[in-house]
């Protein structure tokens, strides 16, 4: 009964979401729909984020995708009990009291050939705050317009532009529920496929691609899960400074496929402020800069397109290697920073950062007794305190050292 009356609910929206005409997909008209305060923060498994599958469902068929789902529908949906304990696992279960049901959506080009680009981004966000919100307050909508707004707006727009232009690649779409809540939804994708993963050519997974800065820094990952990847993106690339990561592993759905040894790359622009924030708003984002990303992307499928199905390589897995922390400085990291140090992209209110000064854009180049060079020398200097440890801190400020005392 509660699986039929789920099905009811994905009609009846789906009948009040159908289009009259089937415009060219807009960037910045996805991102206002799915970041607008009507669909309260997307949390996985409301009727919101249903209201949402919908409407990216009816974009698909406009497109000329057809249903990849279950049943011949464009949903695959899971079910699972919403965790108490962080350091358990989720388990997929059948729906009954306590249960949450997530919806992925699935979208096929066919080209009649024996392998398929995989095109993905996650769709959920975190509603009305709650786990996972940076947040501090009375409950509010948080939009997510960067995250993950922005990653479906440019694999809708990516997905247009590659089903007229490839001849020897199919194309599968995905957008998946329950990233933030631990990658669920591409995780019950790979152990339920529906397509044949042993001719996946390649992952694609967009998580936060709004907000390019004017230095047109681009992020990475994956491009150690290819022999063929480093050399490509590097062929394609215009005017993106690429800042490139071998690890096929981290904290966005092309983790699940790179354990199922496809190759993947995962694009980000960068970390900020608003991130898990209820400003995190679409008036926010650079959609220039989203184009110019598909713009990208397309000519990398077209170029991968003749390859046979990419060879995968195993990576390091850096995760494994982030020390534990007892403390926190109360800063945003520059991801992108690709410079010696570690520079702040943003500074947390009442934290030790704020008291000791430091500001957006400082480069820390030593902590305690340790000298700062990258990001994992800086979590290591880090995870040696424990709170009520006071030290000094070594920043560069446009070219001046400053040194300030940080009391944890």
């Amino acid at each position: 009964m509660r699986k039929l009356f789920f099905v009811l609910i994905l009609s009846i929206i789906a009948g009040s979401c159908k289009t009259e005409t089937k415009a060219p997909i807009s960037i910045y008209d996805t991102v206002t729909f799915l970041a607008s305060d009507s669909l309260k923060g997307r949390a996985t498994g409301s009727t919101d984020e249903l209201a949402s599958a919908t409407y990216l469902a009816q974009k698909l068929e406009d497109l000329g995708y057809g249903p990849r789902g279950e049943n011949g529908s464009y949903f695959q949906t899971f079910t699972f009990k919403t965790k108490i304990d962080p350091h358990t696992e989720i388990t997929y279960i059948e729906a009954g009291d306590s249960t949450t049901t997530g919806t992925n959506v699935a979208g096929f080009f066919d080209n009649g050939t024996d392998k398929t680009i995989i095109l993905g981004a996650h769709y959920d966000h975190l509603g009305m705050g709650g786990q996972g919100s940076l947040h501090r307050g009375e409950p509010a909508i948080h939009n997510g317009a960067d995250d993950n707004a922005s990653g479906v707006a440019a694999i809708l727009k990516l997905a247009e532009t590659l089903k007229d232009s490839l001849e020897q690649s199919n194309v599968l779409v995905l957008f998946f529920s329950g990233e933030e809540l631990g990658l669920l939804g591409s995780n019950y994708f790979v152990k339920n496929p529906t397509i044949n993963l042993d001719q996946a050519h390649f992952m694609v997974n967009l998580d936060m691609v709004g907000r390019l800065r004017d230095e047109r820094t681009l992020s990475i990952s994956g491009v150690g899960t290819s022999p063929i990847f480093n050399q490509t993106l590097n062929a394609n690339n215009a005017d993106f400074k690429l800042v490139l990561k071998e690890s096929g592993v981290g904290p966005s759905d092309h983790t699940s496929f790179y354990l199922q040894d496809i190759p993947v790359l995962h694009f980000f622009t960068g970390q900020h402020e608003d991130y898990h924030k209820p400003s995190d708003d679409s008036e926010k984002l650079n959609y220039e800069g989203i184009q110019d990303i598909v713009n990208y992307l397309t000519d990398l499928c077209i170029d991968l397109d003749d390859n046979a199905p990419l060879t995968f390589k195993k990576t390091k897995n850096e995760s494994e290697e982030v020390p534990r922390f007892k403390v926190a400085l109360g800063v945003i990291p520059d991801y992108l920073f690709d410079g010696k140090g570690m520079r702040i992209d943003g500074v947390s209110e009442n934290k030790p950062a704020q008291m000791a000064a430091l500001k957006k854009g400082d480069v820390v180049i030593k902590l305690g007794d340790s000298t700062i060079v990258d990001m994992m020398s800086y979590m290591r200097a880090l995870s040696s305190f424990e709170e009520g440890d006071q030290t000094q801190v070594t920043v560069d400020r446009d070219g001046k050292k400053i040194t300030k005392t940080i009391q944890f």
